[in-house]
C-alpha cells in the first residue's frame, strides 16, 4: 500500500501539514480544548481556537507549544494525532513518513519529546527532524545544497531563528524567544497602560495585522479597538494609531534585529560575502509585518527579501526535505552536541 509522505511544520501559533506530492494539506491553529471534569478533548484547531476567551470554566483553551517548543507533551500528541488523521483518513492503518520541524539548537530532551510525540500520534518510526531555518529555506526555493552562503530569517509565533545556510548544513544561527506572540502581547500591554482598556490577545493579533508596522509610515493607518474599560468594567472602543503600535513593538523589533546581526558577525567571511550579493529572506508570519524587510535593511545595511507565501515555507520545505533525508539528518547535532550546546547558553 502507498505511503503517505508528509512534512509538518509543528509551531507556536499554527500546524501546517505538507503532503509530498499534493501541497499544503492542512493549516489549522495549535490550540485544543480540554473538558476539564474528564481531561477528553473538546475541539482542536479553528474550532478551539473560536473558544479562546469565550470558554466557560468547566473548558480549558491550551496551547500546547510554547516558544517553539512542546510545553504540554500529552496535549501536543492528542493534537498531532488528530490531524494527521484527518490527512490520513480516519481507518487508514498505514502510518505516514513523516518529517517535522524543530528550531535551531534545540537540545536532545526537545528533540526526544517531538520525535516521541509525532511516533505515538501515528507517524512511521523513526519520525524525522529538520531544523526550522533549514526547512525554511528549502520552503522558500533557495538552493541550500550549493556550496553558498545564504540567509534565512523565520520570523514564528514563538520563536526568531536567523541562520546562514551552506551544503544543506546550518553555519551559524541564533535562535530567540521573541517573535508573533510577544508582539502581541507587547500591543494589549501598551493600550492597558494607555487607555486602562483591557483586550485578548486575538484583538491584539488583530490590531497586529490591520496596522502594525516595523517602521513609521507615510500614511498612518487607524483601528477601532474594543476592550473592557478597567475602571468602569464596562465596554468601550478607542481608536488606535499605526504609530502608536510601532512605539508599543520597538523593544522587540530591536532583539530581532539584534538576533540577525549577532549571526551575520558570526558568518565566514566568504559567506558572508554570499550573503550580502543575494541578500536575506524572511520567512514566517512575522515576515508580513508592514515594513519588517526595511527595518532590518536599514539596521543591517544587507538587502532583505520577503518569501513567496512565507506563513507555509516551513511546512512545505519540511516536506520538500524528504527528498534529502541522509543529508538532513546530518545537519542535526548529536545528542551529545545538543547537550553541550544547552549547557553553553
Amino acid at each position: 500500500m502507498f505511503t503517505k509522505r508528509i512534512g509538518i511544520d509543528l509551531g507556536t501559533a499554527n500546524v501546517i501539514v505538507f503532503e509530498h506530492g499534493k501541497g499544503v494539506v492542512l493549516d489549522e491553529p495549535a490550540v485544543v480544548a480540554i473538558a476539564e471534569r474528564d481531561n477528553t478533548v473538546v475541539a482542536v484547531g479553528e474550532e478551539a481556537r473560536a473558544m479562546v476567551g469565550r470558554h466557560p470554566g468547566s473548558i480549558q483553551v491550551i496551547r500546547p507549544m510554547r516558544d517553539g517548543v512542546i510545553a504540554d507533551y500529552l496535549i501536543t500528541e492528542a493534537m498531532l494525532r488528530f490531524f494527521i488523521q484527518r490527512v490520513m483518513g480516519r481507518f487508514n492503518i498505514v502510518r505516514p513518513e513523516v518529517m517535522i520541524c524543530v528550531p535551531a539548537g534545540v537540545n536532545s530532551v526537545e528533540q526526544r519529546a517531538v520525535r516521541d510525540a509525532a511516533e505515538a500520534a501515528g507517524a512511521r518510526r523513526p519520525a524525522h527532524l529538520i531544523p526550522e531555518p533549514l526547512a525554511a529555506a528549502i520552503g522558500a526555493e533557495i538552493p541550500v545544497g550549493s556550496p553558498r552562503g545564504h540567509m534565512v530569517v523565520d520570523i514564528g509565533g514563538g520563536r526568531t531563528e536567523a541562520a546562514v545556510i551552506s551544503l544543506f548544513g546550518i553555519v551559524a544561527a541564533e535562535s530567540v524567544r521573541v517573535a508573533g506572540d510577544r508582539l502581541d502581547d507587547a500591543i494589549a500591554q501598551y493600550i492597558k497602560r494607555r487607555y486602562n482598556l483591557a483586550i485578548g490577545e486575538r484583538t491584539a493579533e488583530e490590531v497586529k495585522i490591520q496596522i502594525g508596522c516595523a517602521v513609521p509610515m507615510d500614511v498612518e493607518l487607524v483601528a477601532g479597538v474594543r476592550g473592557r474599560d478597567q475602571i468602569t468594567g464596562l465596554p468601550r472602543t478607542v481608536s488606535l494609531r499605526s504609530s502608536e503600535v510601532t512605539a508599543a513593538i520597538q523593544e522587540h523589533l530591536a532583539t530581532i534585529v539584534q538576533t540577525v546581526r549577532r549571526v551575520l558577525e558570526r558568518t565566514p567571511p566568504e559567506l558572508a560575502s554570499d550573503v550580502i550579493d543575494r541578500g536575506i529572506v524572511l520567512t514566517g508570519g512575522g515576515a508580513l509585518l508592514r515594513g519588517i524587510d526595511d527595518l532590518i535593511l536599514q539596521e543591517t545595511g544587507v538587502p532583505v527579501h520577503i518569501a513567496e507565501d512565507p506563513l507555509r515555507c516551513v511546512a512545505k520545505g519540511a516536506g520538500m526535505a524528504l527528498d534529502y533525508i541522509d543529508v538532513i539528518e546530518r545537519s542535526l547535532p548529536t545528542e551529545e552536541e545538543a547537550l553541550i550546546e544547552s549547557s553553553s547558553r
